[in-house]
C-alpha cells in the first residue's frame, strides 16, 4: 500500500472532495508507475483518476460504523508520535 494514501473514513469533519481526489491520484500513480504521464497517456490517466475518485466517494458514503468519528488533529498528533519513534526526533 502506498504510504501517501491516508485513511479518509470516519473523520469529523468528513473527507473533502479534494482529499478524496488526491488519494485517488496517489493510487493511480502507484498502479501506473507514473508521477506525470506522457501526453500519450494523459487522457487515460486522468480518466482513471476520475473513476477511482467516483468509486472512493461512493465507498465512503456507503460504509457504516458504530464507532464515533475520529478527530483529525488527534490522529495527526498520533502520526507525528509514531514517526518520531520510527525515524527519530529532528533537532
Amino acid at each position: 500500500m502506498c504510504r501517501n494514501i491516508k485513511t479518509l473514513y470516519n473523520f469529523s469533519p468528513p473527507a473533502t472532495e479534494d482529499e478524496i481526489r488526491a488519494s485517488a491520484l496517489q493510487f493511480v500513480r502507484k498502479l501506473s508507475g507514473f508521477t506525470h504521464p506522457s501526453q500519450a497517456n494523459a487522457e487515460v490517466f486522468e480518466r482513471a483518476v476520475d473513476q477511482v475518485t467516483k468509486v472512493a466517494e461512493e465507498l465512503l458514503a456507503t460504509l457504516v460504523t458504530m464507532a464515533p468519528p475520529r478527530n483529525r488533529e488527534v490522529e495527526a498528533e498520533k502520526a507525528k508520535a509514531r514517526n518520531a519513534v520510527r525515524f527519530g526526533v529532528k533537532a
